[in-house]
């Protein structure tokens, strides 16, 4: 039985119709899964741009800044496996190798060769792995509120058997959605990320968060994720990173981009002050200017200006 005969999935007609920038959605069969993707064709032979986005969201969190980097180039951007409404893969495919395999095969299936790829959080890791394991060679690689360490302490004692636990559990997305059908519950969530969003931004982590098969795709990844080989490989990492943090977040600690950039040679930091976790969400104008620049000094070129 496929994971997704378990857990009803998100339908596309019916919770996608108001679904941030819809007109750029299609779907692509990819490793065995059929995945979501938005496309924005930038004028000309744009440089292309990957969005990879954290655990627990898809593609409208690029809603604000995926058009603003398609203004220059080519951007092309993935509900990751499990999430959104991209299919649930098994455990294996949950796995940070698994996932990086997973966008490696779309990033085939698609002949897209990113110039550029951005993670957010989680998406970052991912990133980080697909490069590490030759699956894209960027020229270079920025993280946004990157979470490439593993939780240390008490924190990382207990998170990840309570994580192992809870996905082994065949009624927990089924509970954990019903809760998220409350506003109070998603209202905290938020908040514990130290961000500030829309309504536009609310509505659709709403529509996750009651959603048994998304669930069950961010308990999975989180179930199956081990940091600690990423940790000991980001080192040599081939290509230039740029960490663009909030200085507000409060799920992954600014600090932590601080300890990666010692271990990364040539690897930089830039804060944003007043912004959490989801900062490129907030204030995607900031972002986008960031890795504009950073683009620029990698010398990739944007496409003409339309019009």
């Amino acid at each position: 039985m496929r994971a997704d005969a378990r857990h009803g999935r998100l339908d596309w007609e019916r919770d996608g119709r108001d679904w941030p920038n819809r007109a750029a959605s299609g779907f692509v069969q990819a490793g065995g899964l059929r995945w979501h993707v938005q496309s924005f064709d930038s004028a000309g032979d744009a440089p292309t741009v990957l969005l990879l986005h954290g655990t627990g969201a898809a593609t409208h969190s690029w809603r604000g800044l995926a058009p603003r980097l398609a203004e220059s180039w080519r951007v092309l951007a993935p509900d990751l496996p499990g999430h959104g409404f991209t299919d649930l893969p098994d455990a294996r495919g949950l796995s940070l190798p698994g996932m990086a395999e997973a966008v490696a095969g779309l990033l085939a299936a698609t002949a897209t060769r990113p110039d550029l790829i951005v993670g957010h959080s989680a998406g970052a890791a991912i990133a980080a792995r697909l490069v590490l394991d030759g699956h894209a060679a960027p020229r270079g690689l920025v993280g946004l509120n990157p979470a490439f360490l593993p939780f240390g302490g008490l924190p990382g004692q207990l998170f990840s058997p309570a994580a192992r636990w809870l996905g082994g559990l065949s009624a927990a997305p089924k509970l954990f959605a019903r809760l998220g059908e409350s506003p109070a519950v998603l209202d905290r969530l938020l908040r514990g990320t130290g961000s500030e969003i829309g309504d536009e931004g609310r509505r659709g982590y709403a529509t996750l968060v009651a959603n048994p098969g998304h669930v069950a795709g961010a308990l999975g990844m989180m179930a199956n994720w081990d940091l600690r080989p990423l940790e000991r490989d980001l080192p040599r990492l081939p290509c230039p990173l740029l960490m663009i943090v909030g200085a507000r977040d409060t799920t992954v600690p600014p600090e932590q981009a601080y300890r990666v950039q010692r271990r990364v040679p040539g690897s930089t930091v830039e804060t944003l002050a007043g912004l959490g976790h989801l900062a490129h969400e907030e204030r995607p104008d900031q972002v986008a200017a960031r890795i504009s620049a950073f683009m620029a000094r990698l010398g990739i070129a944007a496409a003409p200006t339309r019009g």
